[in-house]
């Protein structure tokens, strides 16, 4: 089984109606369904998402090898083999990946103003408990009392995670404003990975649906996708972290020699 996982870092050229549709999502889901089958830590889609908007915010592009080594733990730093039932299922996740990660690039670099733009970078995020709520009575009293995720909490997770697993990238700057802006920008991110306690009073996804997300948990999922969009113009701006280069200290002509000879530096290495 390959064990060569790549990915692009940068927008692929693929054109805009390479975006994912509701199809290709199943495909996704159902392909990480039978990697759960197999590694019971693979993670959802949207744990995905939040993750794959991370590295693309994220100062230094990390190579696919080493991400997917953090996100699905395969590869040579976890598990020497592919975790894919076979080639084919390899290569149409890989395909799903690559377009999905195109799609958000494009969104991250289209000049939007408002989320409401169709060309806005839009997270692919569930409303399990909006969901639950419409099941009917039987179907919901079975899901009572079980742990149901806020909104865009799985999202926040995984993108949040992403930050953890590379810390050095995403160090703050010595710039007091980007310091700034990063803290905030990281913050509202953190703000979604809490649950969601306040009443409902919206429906996202269904009009007509039961209320499930309150207001404020919807105004913060706005607050932490412009985040996302600052978090990776702040790190463009400033580019991948340039490592400091120390000159070794270089003894004195009197000084002994660094070697243990018991000689002056001047007649021993440094003749």
């Amino acid at each position: 089984m390959p064990t060569n996982i790549d990915a692009p870092q940068t927008a692929p050229s693929t054109p805009a109606d390479g975006a994912l549709g509701p199809e290709d999502f199943d495909a996704i889901d159902a392909i990480l369904d039978d990697l759960r089958t197999r590694f019971d830590e693979t993670p959802q889609w949207e744990f995905c998402e939040g993750f794959m908007a991370a590295l693309i915010a994220c100062r230094r592009p990390i190579p696919a090898s080493e991400y997917f080594a953090v996100l699905l733990e395969v590869g040579e730093e976890k598990h020497p083999f592919s975790p894919f039932a076979s080639a084919q299922q390899q290569a149409q996740f890989m395909d799903l990946w690559s377009r999905r990660w195109a799609e958000i690039v494009r969104g991250l670099s289209a000049d939007v103003q408002s989320l409401d733009d169709a060309r806005a970078y839009h997270p692919e995020v569930m409303d399990v408990r909006g969901a639950v709520a419409s099941l009917p009575p039987a179907e919901r009293e079975e899901m009572e009392g079980e742990d149901l995720p806020s909104f865009a909490q799985v999202w926040a997770v995984g993108f949040m995670y992403a930050v953890e697993s590379w810390p050095d990238e995403w160090s703050a700057p010595r710039d007091r404003e980007a310091h700034k802006l990063l803290d905030s920008a990281l913050q509202s991110i953190v703000a979604l990975t809490e649950d969601d306690t306040e009443p409902p009073t919206l429906a996202v996804f269904d009009a007509d649906g039961a209320p499930s997300v309150s207001e404020l948990r919807f105004n913060q999922f706005a607050d932490a996708v412009w985040a996302v969009y600052d978090l990776r113009d702040m790190w463009q701006q400033f580019g991948p972290r340039v490592e400091t280069l120390r000159k070794a200290v270089t003894p004195g002509r009197n000084d002994l020699c660094h070697c243990g000879s018991g000689k002056k530096f001047k007649k021993c290495h440094g003749a």
